[in-house]
């Protein structure tokens, strides 16, 4: 058991490596002296951490094992470098009104004090980028975007905001950290004090740290009970080596951070969120209700295609790109995400199918290795997840 464990390890690893290099848009001319660093790279390298391009940066894929580290922040804590995100902040009179012309969350039922998961989308309804919008007070935000769409999204939002509020991107000098687990609250207890209380699903409160201004965020990635901290850039190596003191804590790869996002149906820019396809066809229809009109607002309507989950059996997994056809051999669509799920002990996938064809219980995949069965699923594949536990 334990060397097919390692051999699937090894495997996830790989195709980790593959999908993280195609979010350089593969291009093969990458090398660690062009690649950007986090204030914490050096310590990955120090520890031995397999590591690989991902959004322009050095990143850690794995310390001991993706299979090792997904477990683990399952059970107890893992703890993520996710520095290379982007972070702007947007504040002064007209803000609320001129950032919500351009984003699908409805920011008239903000408060400050919470966060909210949303979309910057095209004319045609494409999204540009998925990103979480922070109210931090009245007429003023942080906005949230994913690294390797750090440029193009500032550069969009300052063409399309308004004189009045100022836009400035505070990605380098802030960093983030992902604390995730069953046990992060006991965690951050012990680092940040006794008298931390933790905030609501999707609320954060902002408190000191060393002296500095510390943001923690009831969010994640990984569908359990955990915590995004945010803070100057010069704090993140000790706020990690302060975690990685504790005993439940483990550093954790993007490795485990896909197969964990994965087995929650969370979706990857790049791969299951695209220009090609509106949120409506990415599932997020519910969000979408706002009544304040958008950018792209009046294309969601137009559902072409749908994303649907698909479980496979055994631990040979379907992969980005793999065709999927009905049991007759008619291609309806095509896999965006798709590994061996650890917590579940087979294989799962997203894909994104014609609208005609979604509601279609079996399907095959066909990969370079042969066909393979998949079932319809609901989302999400792993429901034992503690992201939501109402904390005392």
């Amino acid at each position: 058991m334990a060397e097919n464990l390692e051999k699937s390890s090894l495997s996830t690893g790989e195709d980790c490596g593959r999908i993280f290099a195609a979010q350089e848009n593969r291009d093969k001319e990458n090398t660690v002296e062009s690649l950007h660093t986090t204030p914490l790279t050096g310590w990955h390298r120090s520890k031995n951490a397999k590591m690989a391009a991902f959004a322009g940066f050095d990143m850690p894929i794995q310390y001991e094992g993706i299979i090792a580290e997904h477990n683990h922040t399952r059970q107890a804590v893992g703890i993520f470098d996710i520095c290379h995100m982007g972070e702007f902040s947007l504040s002064g009179p007209g803000a609320k009104a001129a950032l919500g012309a351009l984003v699908t969350q409805d920011l008239n039922t903000l408060a400050p004090g919470k966060c909210r998961y949303g979309f910057l989308l095209n004319e045609t309804g494409g999204v540009l980028d998925d990103l979480i919008i922070y109210c931090l007070d009245e007429d003023a935000y942080m906005l949230v975007v994913n690294g390797a769409c750090e440029a193009v999204d500032y550069a969009w939002l300052a063409a399309h905001l308004a004189t009045g509020p100022t836009l400035t991107n505070i990605s380098a000098k802030t960093g983030k950290i992902d604390v995730q687990g069953p046990k992060s609250l006991e965690v951050l207890y012990a680092v940040l004090g006794s008298d931390f209380q933790s905030p609501g699903y999707f609320n954060f409160v902002r408190t000191i740290w060393r002296g500095e201004p510390l943001l923690v965020s009831r969010t994640g990635y990984t569908g359990e009970l955990g915590y995004e901290l945010y803070l100057d850039s010069a704090l993140a190596l000790p706020m990690w080596e302060a975690l990685c003191a504790h005993p439940l804590v483990k550093p954790v790869g993007l490795g485990a951070r896909d197969t964990l996002r994965l087995e929650m149906g969370y979706p990857l820019y790049g791969q299951d969120l695209d220009t090609s396809h509106t949120p409506a066809e990415a599932g997020f229809g519910p969000l979408l209700g706002k009544q304040t009109p958008f950018i792209g607002q009046a294309a969601l309507a137009n559902v072409r295609q749908r994303l649907i989950a698909l479980e496979l059996p055994g631990r040979r997994s379907a992969r980005h790109y793999d065709h999927v056809v009905l049991p007759d051999g008619t291609e309806v669509g095509v896999v965006t995400s798709g590994s061996f799920a650890p917590s579940l002990g087979h294989s799962v996938a997203l894909a994104y199918v014609r609208a005609d064809a979604a509601e279609e219980q079996q399907f095959l995949v066909r990969t370079q290795r042969g066909d393979l069965e998949a079932s319809r699923a609901a989302l999400p594949f792993y429901t034992k997840g503690t992201a939501r536990v109402k904390l005392m």
